[in-house]
Order: structure tokens, then sequence, then C-alpha cells
């Protein structure tokens, strides 16, 4: 049976642990030190904690490395450390700049570990057909070969940092919408319009008056790990000779976003949540923040 480590096992790599276990594959995870929310996402996926890193590196055949941006580089240095002579496969999942993903393959190949650049698009896949990985790298289709029931595997080029550029183009525009739409909103319902606004932006698929509210809640429940992630497309899009001032102001939008967030994570946020309460929520303490920029 083939042995798959996680790290860490949030939201997304619980998801990823449960759809490989139900392909048939043993799942590992190291919960040492973690919260107490993915420690239930872990037991609610089934999964099998080792307790330390160090352990799930000895055990595993293939490690996912599913963290927040700001961590990647970090989660990278310390399966380095922590290897010792295990030598699992590693894909980094993270949503990270091509040039960060082949920082992280180096430092993983100095300590005699394979790296495959990998990039999630879609949400946790709790349901079939909804979430793809793309994978990059010299064992990229090793890591694509995982039973992996329910996800789409795209291997995408023989390098390090081609899927990440993928995630990091596909992400600039998902988020990236999401991040004018709030900002649009938080405008309108500033000066008395956001009908009007809402009206026009519906007629043309831009907005749904009964998803945005839900839309927005969930987003600044995981804006604080957007802020990363907005910085690594502005270093991906300075990288092919472009400004990265778009993408460094978005990141600001989703650190105020994060500041006034309606929950602590996306699966508190209701379904119907209205979007006025939203609004109020991210539009509180709105004119006095902008005085003191």
């Amino acid at each position: 049976m083939q042995v798959v480590g996680i790290v860490s096992a949030g939201a997304m790599g619980s998801s990823l642990g449960a759809r490989l276990r139900a392909g048939g594959a043993r799942v590992v995870v190291a919960l040492e030190g973690r919260s107490e929310r993915t420690r239930r996402l872990a037991a609610e996926a089934g999964l099998e904690d080792l307790g330390a890193l160090g352990s799930l590196l000895r055990e595993a055949d293939v490690v996912l490395s599913v963290v927040p941006p700001e961590s990647a580089v970090g989660a990278a240095s310390a399966i380095a450390e922590a290897a010792g002579g295990a030598r699992p496969v590693v894909a980094d999942l993270n949503a990270v700049s091509p040039g960060t993903a082949r920082e992280i393959a180096s430092l993983l190949a100095a300590a005699g570990i394979d790296a495959v650049d990998g990039a999630i698009s879609g949400p946790p896949p709790v349901d079939a057909d909804t979430t793809r990985i793309y994978l990059s790298g010299p064992l990229a289709d090793a890591v694509a070969a995982l039973p992996l029931d329910g996800v789409e595997r795209v291997v995408v080029g023989a390098e390090p940092g081609v899927a990440s550029a993928v995630k990091m183009c596909t992400a600039s525009v998902y988020k990236g919408r999401v991040a004018l739409l709030a900002q649009a909103l938080r405008t309108a319902r500033a000066n008395g319009v956001v009908e009007h606004v809402l009206d026009d932006l519906a007629e043309t698929g831009l907005a749904d008056r009964d998803r945005t509210g839900a839309t927005l809640a969930r987003a600044s429940a995981k804006a604080w790990r957007y802020v990363a992630e907005m910085e690594e497309i502005a270093a991906t899009q300075s990288e092919a000779g472009l400004t990265p001032d778009l993408f460094r102001a978005v990141a600001v939008v989703y650190a105020d976003i994060a500041e006034r967030a309606l929950a602590g994570a996306p699966e508190e946020v209701e379904d119907d949540v209205a979007l006025d309460t939203v609004l109020d929520r991210l539009s509180a303490g709105q004119a006095e923040t902008e005085a003191t920029r």
C-alpha cells in the first residue's frame, strides 16, 4: 500500500487526504503542535497521526506540502531538516511564484530529496471533479499517478516552476476578481448605491445577489493567507517583465479585509449570509481607516 504524508492537514490537505484514502492509500499526518481545528479536520478525514514530522517522513513514499504561501519555504526547510535518511518525493502544492518554487526545489535537493512543483486550482475536493492539480518536474508523473479519486491531475512541464506559473496566472483572475468586487461594493455602500451596482453587475453575470454575501464573507475568512499569495503573484508578474504594483495593491486590499473577517474559517460562513451584513462588517471603520493612511 502506498503511503502519502500530508503537511499540513488543514481544509485542503485533509480533503486531499480523504480522497487518497478513498483511492486506497494510507495517509499519514504529523499533528504535533497543530491547532485544534487542524486536528479535527484530520480526524474527520480519517488521517493517521504520527505525531512528529520526522516520523511522517520515514513512513511516507510521497509527501504533499499544503500550507499557506508564506509558510511554503519554511515547510520545505523543516522537511529537509527532519528528513534524516528519509527520501520521500515531496510535492510542493503551495500558491507560490515560479521563483519560490525553484527555491524550494533547490532547498530540498540539497537534502537529497526529489521535489515536484504543484499547484491546486479549485476548492478542497469534498465533492468530486471540483479540483485540479497542476504538476511539473522530472517526477511529476509519479505524483499524478497517486490515487486521488475525483481530483484531476495535469502534468504541465518537466521543470520546477511551470505548475506554479499556471497557479499564479489563474489565481490572479479568480482572487483578483473577488478583491475587485469587494472593493467596488464597499465603495458603493459608502455612496449609497449598492442596489444599482448589483443590478448592473448581475446583468453581466459578474455578481449574484444570492451568493455574493457568502462569497465575500468566505473570502474574508481566508484573506489573511491571500495577502502573501498576492505578493507571490506580484513577484511572478515582475519576473515576466510586468509591473508588480497591481497585485501589491491587491495584497493591501486583502490585508484590510482580513482585519474585518466575518469568520475564523470559511466553513463557519452560512450560505445565506446577507450581503448587507457582510458589507457592514467589511466597511466598519472605513472612513477612519482611510483618513489615517
